[in-house]
């Protein structure tokens, strides 16, 4: 699958791709409206953070206890599901008088459920496209996401000014409800991809299976620690600039938009994965820039060019990809997800601490500074096992596997 038209012929693949699309718009926009509330209530940029990137805490206690449940679940159901308890869980965040510890209730909530549910929309989207069209497609998410970012901060960003912050999360709800039908409509049913009880023993047996091989837990780190630590960087925005965050957060998203266009469809394979580290690289410098405190002006601009780093973790998807069996790909790509969710909300929390003692500006220094030291560290690794091709890997060490007799024949 080499194009983006052959893409959009592929039966399931439009409504897949138009419910995400609902669901990010929904996300950002409930996002801004929430972290905006929280700070107008509270004045702590620590509590801001928290309130925008802190549910993703939350997935590290799902990727323990229920990511088997991924590759356990039918598909259609769980996707159109979680957008509808996403859709209520954020009508409940806007009812006046709501206590602040309600709402960060509500969240941990919501971030326990999407611990698995990106594993599930992940896996359907290998069976949709299988592994060779995953790249291709991830990107056009990835792409849609940016888009979605972009024109839903700039959307968000004039709904709170214009109506509220609690007016503007009950759009939000409708837009994930609106995401919820439009899966259950457009998908059809689907077989799990293994079969058994989502249990925390099958959790915890192929997580261990996935982190025996060290070239996946090297991959696992690279698309963990160094994109959550920037997250952390841009959790700061509200705080940096309260009445230009919407502005801050739509710049990051296209420069995101232009990393994933550019790594998705422009660049050749055996260039693009060169470029993992040195895409890594310039996701956190340029916020070293914001020991200066610029303008509003400059900041955006900024945030725009760490942003296109951000291609980096479709190269090293590409490779995981390659790296898993076919029956543990949503569960595999759903502990991608939680781990990645889980370091932005450890990230934000630890950079709106920093904010709260010295400055957003310090804050977001030290966290991109952070950011490139673990890169660096990383690199060595990655590069002695990208010599190898998977063919060439040695067996996998003997351990707990899906049995053949769990896995659904394809």
């Amino acid at each position: 699958m080499r194009s983006y038209s052959e893409l959009f012929r592929t039966r399931e693949f439009t409504p897949l791709f138009l419910s995400s699309c609902f669901r990010t718009a929904a996300s950002t926009v409930s996002g801004l409206a929430l972290g905006t509330l929280v700070y107008r209530a509270t004045g702590s940029p620590l509590l801001s953070a928290l309130s925008m990137f802190g549910p993703s805490l939350a997935q590290m206690v799902g990727a323990a206890t229920l990511l088997s449940a991924a590759d356990r679940l039918p598909p259609r159901a769980t996707v159109a599901g979680i957008a509808l308890l996403f859709g209520l869980g954020t009508a409940a965040m806007a009812v006046p008088g709501l206590p602040i510890w309600t709402i960060f209730a509500l969240l941990l909530l919501l971030g326990l459920i999407q611990s698995f549910g990106g594993g599930v929309l992940w896996g359907l989207l290998t069976e949709i496209l299988a592994k060779e069209g995953y790249l291709l497609g991830r990107s056009v998410f990835n792409m849609m996401s940016g888009i979605a970012q972009i024109t839903g901060y700039a959307t968000g960003g004039v709904l709170v000014a214009l109506l509220s912050p609690r007016v503007t999360l009950l759009l939000a709800a409708g837009l994930y409800l609106t995401a919820a039908l439009t899966a259950r409509l457009g998908l059809t049913p689907r077989a799990p991809r293994a079969l058994g009880r989502p249990s925390v023993a099958r959790t915890w047996s192929t997580n261990a299976r996935l982190f025996s091989s060290p070239e996946r837990r090297t991959l696992y780190l690279l698309l963990w620690v160094p994109n959550g630590l920037v997250v952390g960087c841009e959790s700061l925005y509200v705080s940096y600039a309260p009445s230009r965050a919407g502005a801050l957060f739509a710049f990051a998203a296209l420069g995101m938009f232009i990393g994933d266009v550019t790594t998705g469809r422009l660049l050749p394979p055996r260039v693009r994965a060169r470029l993992g580290i040195p895409f890594l690289l310039l996701l956190a410098t340029p916020y070293l820039f914001f020991a200066l405190r610029p303008g509003v002006a400059v900041a955006a601009a900024l945030a725009a060019l760490a942003s296109i780093g951000f291609g980096s973790s479709l190269i090293q998807q590409e490779r995981l990809v390659a790296l898993i069996p076919d029956e543990l790909s949503g569960h595999a790509l759903g502990l991608h997800t939680a781990g990645m969710l889980t370091l932005q909300g450890v990230s934000a929390a630890l950079a709106g601490g920093i904010a709260q003692l010295a400055s957003p500006a310090t804050a977001m220094t030290v966290m991109a500074a952070a950011s490139i030291a673990v890169t660096l560290a990383l690199a060595p690794a990655l590069n002695r096992h990208r010599a190898a091709p998977p063919e060439g890997r040695r067996p996998e060490p003997s351990g707990p596997r899906v049995r053949q007799s769990e896995v659904n024949s394809p």
